[in-house]
This record gives structure tokens, C-alpha cells and sequence, in this order.
């Protein structure tokens, strides 16, 4: 049977659905048309370029930490001082390990490892529509704006014509190098609302691209919610042993052996690498292991903070040992909530004092030291940013929500930003927000900047050319490396 694919899927980087390609054979001329369709499209995706500078490929892989919801800068990490009082946190200023740099009491571990990280305080941007969390997110994880975006920034849910997420471009053109995830987005889904997962996924890259995501069962408030994780398609179901599933492979292997021109297209889209790997994956039983906490000591799993955020950080940090390029961690709060969400319209005192900052002062703390004392932070880049900052002043509306006295809006124009490892500098701040941090007066940084920053130290230029869903040309991200980040 033969089957002319129609149009372009992207479920293989070379536009060719899996599906496609083994429904194809039989016929030489029809084989070597698609063999042709395959080189054609080799060819345009050399589109990607060559850069090169400071930082250049110094990173072997990624964990973003999502702060999504919205952390407030000021009561954070860039607290100010001789301000009204209805700018001033109500937290007190504590020394950090830096001289003359301060955060607030909430982060006394953060702040004793704040040598190892360089810290942005200039994150910046004018919203078009972008005053709530849907929309800003979407920009800050694709660098794009999204096509229909209210005045509040509400958005429809995700699309196949979207953008990718960062992940997904990033695994597209690099590839893991073993048998393991290449990316992996956890403990949640992004959320605003009703709004699920816009941002999280490969989007017109088709969903070959897209993250493996360990979402375990639970409300957001289960805090021990990743003691419970199923990886359960990562198992050979009992009836299935690895013999017999080897024993697949070869007469796989030997059905293409018959059909040269689907083996010659194979060839060229790589699927007998992938198939391999997919195999090896499943065979090896190395992305289980990683999975499991229980390998870690008690030590180790408290100074990650043994709560849902705490953990998923310790487990990114297994996962990028077993060889995942890209991994994903989100707040374990839909965005707009209450409790322990960074959304603070109202409660900003307890929320952040008993339940917020405390998990993100162990977990991050913890992340960025073990890898520095592993050796992994060298070629590890960290980045922890969440959509926007806060208000400067309390009680007022910056966005159509309402908000009291103990309660910051949302404010896109001055936010701080964490990036260590990868060549970055350590014990830097990296640009200067004004006296009441409303905004940056030195060295203001777009979303976008940083995304291509990102893209920058994995050893991909930002301008490097990906293809739609409509097979149109587009830039990865409009913007440019930031080569005074890193040292």
C-alpha cells in the first residue's frame, strides 16, 4: 500500500509524520520522491546559523524554574529602603553574601549562595495586552506575542499554530546525545484560569517536540504530591519482556531491509536513530531511575524542602544528571490564586511569609548549590523568572484587578530575573532598577533577550530559522544574546 503524505506535519524535524513514512513503499519512483521531499527539506532546515562569542554552547543543558503568578520583586530580592511605606515591603532587609546587594528575610538561603548566581534586576517590558498572566507567559516561554489578546491578556487555549516553548526548539535542533528525555515540564501545567498550557508545548513544531510532562495526582495544595509519581509509559507492560520487544525491533529492521527506498528515506530523517533511542529509553530503565526520589537521602530531600517545588527541583537536577537537555519546572500554583500562588492581590504578608518564599528560598538555594558542588553547574544553565514583577505601590490597580492594602498588582516594567552555571558570571547584579523598582535605569532586559540568551548558551543563534505550521519562515527570536551576562 502507498500513501503520498499531504502537506507538511511536523512530527519529524524533516516535516514527515513517522506514520507517514512507514506507510511508504513498494514503488522506487514514489520512494525516491519522498527521499527528494526529505532532501529538500534538509536542506532549507540548514537555515539554522553558526554564532559564537561569550557563553557560545557552554551549556549542555537547561532548567528553567517558572515563577508563574508573578513574584514580587520587592519583596524578594530587591527590597528598597528609604521609600513611603506604602512602597516598602514589610519585610525586613538582610545582608547577602555579596556586599552592599540585600534581600529581604525571606530568603536567607538564597542569599547565602547569591555569590554563585548573577541576579537581573532590569527584567522590563511595555505590555500590549499583556497585563495578565496568560499572555505574558506565553511571551516570556516563545518570545512572541500571541495573534488575539484581549486588553487584559486573557488568550484562547493552546493552538497547534502557536509558537514552541524554548524546550521544544531547543531539543528540535539539539538533539540528546543517549536514550533519555530531552525535555521534561513539571510538577503542573501553566495555568490562568481556564486557560491550560499555552506556552507549554512545541506548537507548530508539531507534537514530537513537545515536553514530557509528570503532572502527578493532586490539588496544588498536595504538597506531597511527588511521593506519589507514576511513570508508568516508561514500563514494559509484564506481558511485553525486553526480549520480545528487541525481538519487534528486528523484524522492524528487517522489513526495511526489503523496502530500500523507505530505508533510504529513513536514513535521511533519522527515525532508526530515534526508534534506537526510543528503544534504549524504554530497555534501560534510565529515566525510571531518575524518576525516583527515594535514591536521594533524607539529607538531601530536606534541604530541597520536602514540599512539591522543593522536590521537583531535586528531580530536575536527576534528570539533567541521566542526560535530559531541557527541564521545565513551574510553580506548583495555577498563576491567579490564592495560598501559596505569587499572585498577591490581597495577603501578601502571610502568603509570602509562610508559604511562598520559603519553598522557593530552600528549593532554588538547594538546586544551584548541589549542582555547584557536583560539578554540574559548569555546563547546567539556571534561569529562575516569572511573567512580570509587582507593583511599587500597594493597594492600587494596575490591571483591572482589585487589590488591598497587603496586596501588590501586576507590573510588567521592572522585575528581577536569576541565571546561574553555563559560563555565566557569579555574584554579579546585572542592571539597576530605579528607587522605588518601578523601573530599570541601567541595562533594561526584554523577556526576549533573555529567551535568546537561553538559546545563546546552549550553542544556537537566536536568529536561527524555524518553519510553521504554514511552512513560512520565522525567527526563533526576534532578539539578541545578552553577551555582558556571562564572564
Amino acid at each position: 500500500m502507498l500513501v503520498i503524505p499531504s502537506g507538511y506535519s511536523r512530527d519529524l524535524c524533516d516535516g514527515l509524520t513517522r506514520r507517514e513514512l512507514v506507510r511508504v513503499g513498494g514503488s522506487a519512483a514514489l520512494g525516491l520522491s519522498l527521499s527528494g521531499i526529505l532532501q529538500a527539506e534538509e536542506a532549507r532546515s540548514k537555515g539554522e546559523k553558526v554564532a559564537g562569542g561569550p557563553g557560545f554552547g557552554k551549556a549542555k543543558s537547561i532548567i528553567l524554574v517558572y515563577l508563574q503568578g508573578g513574584p514580587s520583586h520587592l519583596d524578594l530580592w530587591d527590597p528598597k529602603t528609604d521609600v513611603p511605606d506604602n512602597v516598602k515591603s514589610v519585610f525586613k532587609p538582610i545582608d547577602t553574601k555579596l556586599s552592599g546587594v540585600q534581600f529581604t528575610e525571606l530568603l536567607p538561603n538564597l542569599a547565602g549562595v547569591n555569590d554563585k548566581f548573577t541576579m537581573i534586576r532590569s527584567m522590563s517590558y511595555t505590555p500590549n495586552g499583556l497585563f495578565n498572566h496568560t499572555a505574558a507567559i506565553y511571551q516570556m516561554l516563545t518570545g512572541y506575542t500571541a495573534d488575539k489578546v484581549s486588553p487584559s491578556g486573557q488568550l484562547e487555549p493552546p493552538s497547534p499554530a502557536d509558537f514552541p516553548n524554548f524546550g521544544s526548539n531547543i531539543i528540535r535542533l539539539k538533539p540528546p546525545e543517549q536514550p533519555m528525555l530531552p525535555f521534561v515540564m513539571l510538577p503542573r501545567p501553566l495555568q490562568e484560569s481556564n486557560v491550560i498550557g499555552k506556552g507549554g508545548n512545541a506548537g507548530f513544531l508539531g507534537r514530537a517536540y513537545d515536553p514530557y510532562t509528570l503532572y502527578p495526582a493532586g490539588d496544588d495544595m498536595d504538597l506531597a504530591k511527588m511521593d506519589r509519581i507514576s511513570i508508568d509509559d516508561l514500563r514494559l507492560r509484564p506481558e511485553i519482556t525486553a526480549t520480545r520487544l528487541e525481538r519487534r525491533s528486528k523484524l522492524r529492521d528487517v522489513i526495511n531491509a526489503g523496502m530500500p527506498a523507505l530505508d533510504k528515506a529513513v536514513s535521511k530523517s533519522a527515525i532508526n536513530e530515534y526508534y534506537g533511542k526510543a528503544l534504549g529509553l524504554v530497555l534501560s530503565g534510565k529515566a525510571r531511575d531518575a524518576f525516583d526520589l527515594s535514591q536521594e537521602t533524607a539529607e538531601t530531600r530536606d534541604r530541597y524542602g520536602k514540599n512539591t517545588f522543593g522536590q521537583s527541583c531535586l528531580l530536575a537536577r536527576r534528570l539533567i544528571e541521566a542526560g535530559t537537555r531541557v527541564v521545565e519546572v513551574n510553580w506548583p500554583k495555577v498563576a491567579n490564586s490564592d495560598n501559596h500562588s505569587w499572585d498577591v492581590h490581597t495577603g501578601l504578608s502571610a502568603r509570602m511569609k509562610s508559604q511562598s518564599a520559603p519553598m522557593l528560598d530552600s528549593g532554588l538555594s538547594a538546586l544551584i548549590a548541589d549542582l555547584d558542588e557536583r560539578g554540574l553547574l559548569a555546563e547546567t544553565l539556571v534561569v529562575a523568572v516569572g511573567e512580570f514583577g509587582r507593583s511599587p505601590i500597594r493597594g492600587v490597580s494596575t490591571s483591572g484587578n482589585g487589590n488591598s492594602d497587603d496586596g501588590r498588582d501586576h507590573w510588567p516594567y521592572c522585575y528581577t530575573a536569576v541565571v546561574a552555571g553555563a559560563g555565566m558570571k557569579r555574584g554579579v547584579v546585572y542592571g539597576k532598577s530605579d528607587k522605588t523598582a518601578s523601573a530599570p535605569v541601567e541595562n533594561p532586559v526584554h523577556p526576549g533577550q533573555l529567551l535568546a540568551t537561553m538559546y545563546h548558551s546552549v550553542g544556537l543563534d537566536p536568529a536561527t530559522i524555524v518553519y510553521n505550521h504554514l511552512n513560512q519562515p520565522r525567527e526563533m527570536i526576534q532578539s539578541e544574546a545578552l553577551p555582558g551576562l556571562f564572564a
